[in-house]
């Protein structure tokens, strides 16, 4: 990036794309789960929502008879509001560090770039927090989610529990991902029989790639202590300002004789449908309320 100080100050859309964009689809646990993502040039996002079922407003009609119309109602999910904060780092470097290691020194940056953006998406996106105006709502801040309060240690009863909310929702269950701390996954995969027999069997042939009961572990330390979730990633939305930009500063920093690079990116997220995801609290407690 440092050799393109000469040409360019700001970086075009395909050089973001590729030195931040695409490694950030990818070094984010959020983002890589696969939500369904609406890229925009900055304005809010309006997405309708699934509405209620109308089955029990259905009729049986004849040969003949005048079939009766069904007003579904539609609710929306609004994302991206004009409120809302960007993700912004600037990181600085001197000339002599930019010119006697042009090569690495890009592939260094970039790295750095897309681990700090990654890790700060994946801290919100990821948490309890967030308000949905100026900073995203986390995945256990989303309204309208069942919630399983869990009394104890984090096993497969626990996520069977969560699996039957999710199926009486009419969730379809090979669509779940798992959101896990680490610890508690090595919880679940060191329980046994009473034969001494691992009750789950993991594929040593996928370093890092667990599942449970049919569902893909997605873990992180972000997600918040005594918290876990299954959820259909599709149906939670991620909206990203069109234009991300990566800039780099040849001036303010002149008297350092040094370089900077600026990044600016805007997203968030919300449930498209709070049906296909259930949280579960109290795990390693006593259970009761969620924590906020």
């Amino acid at each position: 990036m440092a050799s393109d100080t000469t040409t360019a100050a700001a970086l075009t859309a395909e050089q973001v794309s590729t030195i931040l964009t695409k490694p950030l689809e990818q070094r984010s646990v959020f983002l890589a789960a696969g939500p369904t993502i609406f890229d925009t040039n900055g304005s809010p996002v309006r997405i309708p929502a699934m509405p209620a079922s109308e089955q029990d407003e259905l009729q049986w009609v004849g040969e003949n008879e005048l079939i009766p119309e069904v007003d579904p109602e539609f609710g929306e999910t609004e994302l991206l509001p004009s409120t809302m904060k960007s993700v912004k780092t600037i990181t600085r470097y001197s000339n002599e560090l930019a010119r006697q290691s042009i090569v690495s020194l890009d592939k260094v940056l970039q790295d750095r770039l897309v681990a700090d953006v990654a890790g700060k998406l994946d801290a919100q996106f990821l948490s309890a927090e967030g308000d949905g105006v100026t900073t995203p709502r986390g995945l256990f801040a989303y309204e309208g989610v069942e919630d399983v309060a869990v009394s104890g240690e984090f096993n497969v009863d626990t996520l069977l529990a969560a699996q039957g909310v999710a199926l009486e929702a009419n969730v379809d269950l090979s669509r779940l991902a798992l959101f896990v701390r680490p610890g508690d996954l090595m919880a679940l995969r060191g329980l046994k029989d009473n034969d001494g027999r691992y009750l789950l069997q993991w594929d040593a042939t996928e370093a890092g790639g667990y599942r449970v009961l049919g569902m893909n572990a997605l873990v992180s330390a972000h997600v918040p202590e005594g918290r876990a979730a299954i959820a259909d990633m599709s149906q939670i939305a991620v909206a990203r300002d069109l234009d991300p930009t990566v800039k780099i500063l040849t001036e303010r920093y002149a008297d350092y004789d040094q370089q900077a690079i600026r990044v600016v990116a805007r997203y968030d997220a919300g449930p498209l449908n709070p049906a296909g995801i259930v949280t579960m609290s109290g795990i390693g407690g006593t259970g009761g309320e969620p924590e906020a």
